[in-house]
């Protein structure tokens, strides 16, 4: 009878014996990206944090957890990071006429009458993504067909990269600019005396200053629209590139009370204001929001030719593009930031701001430090100003998309010997060791997948050029996956909790349908993401 009732109590023991999880996920793929890229089976995640780590035998004979995943072979990667994006301006863009895609001027007003048609409260038509580049007649546009399908109503169209904008005169009018307004950092082009309707960088300030705000309830509607398409994706962390108190409050609000589950890298936007409020304040953190660093802008946008150059631009050789502010502005803001701990990040396209930027860094950093200042593009980099990356500790925070949106015509720009200075992501990835992948979106695709892609193949989604665009400086895949995941909590400062599955580490996670490490190449932008977990919850 004593044998009979040690056999029935046994499993009871075993059970008993077992550690409590909140969540097991089993007979997976798993990636783990930590320092020796280690794969497992499965882990277990308890308190929104990665438990443990290892075998399906192993882990579902030590944990027990009311939630358990079969993945069925599936791949399970650390939840993908976009360290440079602008998540806010992502639920703007919702909000308004999506341009992105149009192949003529034309088009354009078609959409623009259609929206309007459907929006007929609206006050003003506000829209982004057109790009002159993608049209058959490849030159900024003037203001005459908007004025003649909408004279009464003000229309402020966006370019693609958000450093150019076209307006009618209806808007001109409201905004009282003239043939004579000047800004400086900006351009207020005018030909032959007139208006064209072109604002490009700081000059697009002229309008924005008039157009009518959006409410707290507007505003939370946008950050809810762009979570959703992020989390759809397997986005967990993004970095908004740029924004003031009122908006990072918000946001933080919203993750108090819940609504807002993504996590956000906040970088605060140069201001006055902004940089005396928080070098006052310090750094502020929560587990779903960063507030780090500050956003500045050296120079513009290579496609609207705002790009700071040492040498004119090949296609236009009046113009070597500009800075947004001035050596001297930079550096005085630069100097208040080195001395408030907080993390510089500036925007620099040409090799001119380029160049600027990472002496201005040099001359504060002086030599290795862990501060993590960040050039933002990186995207045309003279070869003798490479090594600084190196030599001050510097990281490139880059946009792989751009070199595949850009090849079609950055040779124009830059010339066949410039052009090979740019999108070098190989070449800074040597000087660190590090580098981080985002997107920029909405000025490109949210898709993280469509990075990793152009990072691995410099291709773009039709596969197009065959070979790839200057393969020699592709990513592996090893490394483009880093530069989505650990790389990127890197240069925001959270390798330690989180970029990489592994014990202590907040549960951020993604099932992907297909091995994104292991399928063609070409099929790579096509990968369907199955769940997304933020702190173990499964938010898509």
């Amino acid at each position: 009878m004593k044998k009979i009732l040690w056999v029935l109590l046994f499993p009871i023991i075993t059970y008993a014996q077992k550690q409590t999880a909140d969540l097991i996920v089993y007979n997976a793929v798993v990636y783990t990206v930590d320092n020796q890229f280690v794969m497992a089976e499965a882990f277990a995640v308890k308190d929104g944090k990665f438990l443990a780590r290892g075998s399906s035998k192993d882990i579902l004979a030590k944990y027990n957890a009311k939630q358990k995943i079969d993945a069925k072979g599936k791949p399970v990667f650390p939840g993908f990071y976009d360290p440079h994006s602008h998540f806010m301006g992502l639920g703007q863009m919702l909000s308004q006429c999506d341009l992105v895609d149009t192949k003529s001027y034309e088009e354009i007003i078609e959409r623009l009458k259609k929206f309007d048609s459907e929006h007929k409260d609206e006050q003003w038509i506000i829209g982004r993504g057109w790009d002159q580049n993608d049209w058959d007649i490849k030159v900024f546009p003037t203001k005459d067909l908007l004025d003649k399908a909408f004279p009464n109503k003000p229309v402020v169209l966006t370019r693609i990269d958000g450093h150019a904008t076209i307006i009618n005169s209806k808007a001109i009018e409201l905004a009282k600019i003239s043939p004579t307004s000047k800004v400086n950092g900006g351009v207020v082009e005018v030909i032959d005396g007139q208006l064209t309707g072109i604002l490009v960088d700081n000059a697009m300030g002229l309008v924005k200053r008039v157009i009518p705000q959006a409410t707290e309830t507007d505003k939370r509607k946008m950050l809810l629209a762009a979570q959703k398409e992020c989390l759809k994706l397997g986005l967990t962390t993004v970095s908004d590139a740029g924004l003031n108190q009122d908006d990072i409050d918000l946001i933080d609000k919203m993750n108090k009370e819940g609504s807002m589950k993504i996590r956000n890298y906040v970088m605060v936007s140069l201001g006055i204001r902004n940089l005396d409020y928080y070098i006052k304040k310090g750094i502020y953190k929560t587990d779903r929001l960063n507030v780090r660093s500050f956003k500045l802008y050296a120079d513009g946008a290579l496609g609207s030719r705002g790009a700071c150059l040492l040498k004119p631009y090949s296609d236009e050789t009046s113009k070597t593009g500009f800075l947004l502010l001035s050596a001297a502005e930079l550096e005085r803001s630069l100097t208040q930031i080195y001395n408030s701990g907080f993390q510089a990040n500036t925007h620099c396209i040409g090799d001119s701001a380029n160049r600027l930027i990472l002496n201005l860094y040099g001359k504060l950093l002086k030599t290795k430090n862990d501060r993590r200042w960040r050039i933002e593009h990186a995207q045309v980099v003279d070869n003798q100003d490479v090594p600084k990356f190196g030599k001050y500790s510097i990281i490139p925070s880059i946009q792989a998309t751009h070199a595949t949106s850009d090849m079609y015509w950055a040779d124009k720009r830059l010339g066949d010997v410039r052009v090979k200075t740019a999108y070098a992501f190989q070449d800074l990835l040597k000087q660190n060791g590090v580098i981080a992948n985002g997107s920029d979106f909405p000025v490109e695709f949210v898709n993280p997948l469509y990075g990793f892609h152009s990072a691995v193949a410099r291709q773009d989604a039709k596969n197009f050029p065959e070979g790839g665009f200057q393969m020699e400086n592709a990513l592996t895949r090893e490394q483009a996956l880093r530069a989505m995941t650990i790389w990127s909590a890197y240069a925001n400062f959270e390798e330690k909790e989180r970029g990489s599955i592994e014990a202590g580490k907040m549960a951020d996670f993604v099932i992907l349908e297909e091995d994104l490490m292991k399928i063609p190449k070409e099929k790579l932008r096509n990968v369907k993401v199955l769940n997304t977990f933020v702190g173990g919850e499964k938010v898509f």
